[in-house]
């Protein structure tokens, strides 16, 4: 049985602007295959990623610490320590993390870890693709790009 504390484990560090978190990879660090377990830290102020959803991996989230709200399939959710949030992998899915607090938000991030997935942002109209590696995963991917949802080639043209 593969064991991993959290204690053992350093902070990786994301901050793109209004995108700023901490994150320790339980899942990975446990030799974990199928399902993904993330502990985030959302400093007072910051969102997590991107307004998005996945098309092959559900989603989940349960709340540790803090406050936060959750931006879920058009709506605004206010959440707290003891609150678990499950995300579809479909558009109904679609969700992010935001501290509006003064305080840090400390949350469980789990998911499938299905590949290939394609992740689309609603905001920026624009998908991910994840071929040989999922989304969140650290393998190498032998497919993996950004793309606009309307800058599709007619097949033929290719």
């Amino acid at each position: 049985m593969p064991r991993v504390n959290e204690d053992e484990l350093d902070w990786a560090e994301t901050d793109r602007g209004e995108t700023r978190f901490r994150r320790k990879r339980l899942a990975e660090a446990a030799g974990g295959e199928g399902i993904g377990c993330s502990l985030y830290e959302l400093p007072a102020g910051a969102k997590s990623w991107p307004y998005h959803y996945h098309t092959a991996n559900e989603e989940a989230l349960y709340v540790l610490a803090g406050e936060a709200t959750i931006r879920h399939d058009g709506e605004t959710h206010a959440v707290e320590a003891g609150d678990y949030v499950a995300f579809a992998a479909d558009a109904s899915g679609a969700h992010r993390v935001v501290n509006e607090g003064d305080e840090p938000v400390r949350y469980l991030a789990l998911s499938t870890m299905t590949e290939p997935d394609v992740t689309v942002y609603p905001d920026s109209e624009t998908f991910g693709v994840y071929v040989g590696s999922p989304p969140g995963g650290s393998e190498e991917r032998s497919l993996e790009g950004y793309y606009e949802v309307d800058g599709d080639v007619d097949y033929w043209e290719m």
